[in-house]
């Protein structure tokens, strides 16, 4: 995983050590459910122009889980996750050609 808790910690601006053990879990979280929506070949991770995309697609999804830990709230929102979902759509098209370079040799 290229993505450390020091790296969510300096994006969040977390101070101290209390919440490592939560925002590595969110740190896993977030890794296994970007590469869940993409695609399962480890190969296909460390690609140098996929390795950008990938850790920022895992920030910005591990600190939104950091952000809103709590699932209950007193008013209605709408979870709208934009740099997630448009980092996983270019993600899904990389992958695929991914799969066809694989598959053509």
């Amino acid at each position: 995983m290229s993505v450390t808790v020091e790296d969510i910690k300096s994006m969040m601006a977390v101070d101290g050590n209390d919440d490592d053990t939560l925002i590595e879990g969110y740190l896993t979280a977030a890794t296994s459910f970007v590469k869940n929506a993409i695609g399962s070949d480890e190969t296909f991770y460390s690609k140098s122009d996929v390795v950008p995309l990938f850790d920022v697609a895992v920030k910005a999804l591990a600190g939104s889980y950091y952000q809103y830990r709590i699932a209950l709230s007193d008013t209605q929102t709408s979870a709208i996750d934009l740099t997630l979902n448009s980092i996983i759509g270019q993600l899904r098209g990389l992958y695929d050609s991914h799969l066809e370079e694989v598959e053509n040799g």
